[in-house]
């Protein structure tokens, strides 16, 4: 369940002199954005806030904590005994592990170390201090499970010979053995044929902002690592509305200056706080490809909207 902050206060309502103007400045950046293909068609018909000065910084504040709470957001999953049997199929190796986030200024706690060596019955919850440990943890899980996403699906359209060159796999780098030879060579989770079912619909529907393909086809380490944290979830029977849930509050951590700006979006257009904003429609092709988020962002930008958050996402590598 997620645990969310109360939502930001309505800015006061404008004059008609400024909606009017709002309206022609809204209408004009529509016409533009239909001529260059722009995917946010309907803007003007749901925006309900002034272009200039509808977020102060208290409202800013109380968005970017509802799009990053501070408490974290519990996943209705549990590490269980994934970390030891990730050591254990070589595609973690435990020391060069604890190196990287020692190297990186981010030891690993002994919650994470534990996480790692002798398993948990502990709740994932992400928070900005654990992001960049599950992604690479949630990476590891999805390059090395033998799942058909990976042996059947878009990652193989090129052959096996040719999988080693994306960044999910040419990328990784802290296991025992090439990544080539770790794809998808250990179940590390096994799901009925229920559990697939309900993995792939949600991973065919799951997009971030680097790049323009589904979670089902995992090219890079958030694709990967969201890949890996839904089998998890399946595996433990999160029902599809929770998984999508989740991947909402994980994409936020995972790209909170991309998230941050699709908040601001959904509240100026629809008159929504980020907590209640549909989880499908957050994390749709829509608005959390890399072109739909672009789109979103031109829009911002050229209204003078966009919000800046304190800190960055992650990068495509460990």
């Amino acid at each position: 369940m997620a645990l969310n902050p109360d939502p930001p206060s309505r800015p006061r309502r404008p004059k008609r002199g400024a909606l009017v103007a709002k309206a022609l400045i809204l209408l004009g950046v529509l016409v533009a954005g239909l001529a260059g293909g722009f995917l946010l068609h309907d803007l003007s018909d749901q925006a309900a806030h002034p272009k200039a000065g509808s977020q102060n910084p208290s409202d800013l504040a109380a968005l970017i904590d509802q799009v990053n709470p501070p408490e974290g957001y519990a996943l209705p999953a549990t590490f269980s005994d994934v970390g030891p049997r990730l050591v254990a199929a070589g595609v973690i190796d435990l020391d060069r592990f604890v190196q990287l986030y020692q190297q990186a200024g981010r030891p690993l706690t002994g919650d994470q170390q534990t996480i790692l060596a002798k398993g948990s019955n502990a709740r994932v919850v992400i928070d900005s201090r654990d992001a960049y440990f599950l992604l690479n943890f949630f990476w590891a899980l999805g390059l090395v499970n033998d799942n058909p996403v990976l042996t059947d699906g878009p990652m193989m359209t090129k052959g096996q010979d040719q999988v080693g060159n994306f960044a999910s796999t040419g990328g990784w780098t802290l296991g025992t053995k090439p990544a080539t030879e770790l794809y998808a060579s250990a179940e590390i989770i096994s799901l009925t044929e229920e559990q697939q079912a309900r993995l792939e619909e949600v991973a065919s529907a799951v997009y971030r902002p680097c790049c323009d393909n589904p979670t089902r086809f995992p090219d890079c380490n958030h694709g990967m690592a969201m890949l890996g944290l839904l089998e998890l979830m399946a595996s433990q029977n999160a029902g599809v509305e929770a998984m999508f849930a989740a991947a909402k509050y994980v994409n936020a951590f995972w790209f909170p200056q991309q998230m941050l700006e699709l908040a601001t979006l959904f509240k100026l257009t629809q008159d929504t706080d980020f907590a209640h904003t549909d989880a499908r429609q957050v994390v749709s092709e829509r608005y959390s490809s890399a072109s739909g988020f672009q789109s979103a962002h031109a829009w911002l930008t050229n209204n003078g909207l966009l919000p800046q958050v304190p800190d960055s996402g992650g990068s495509c590598g460990v």
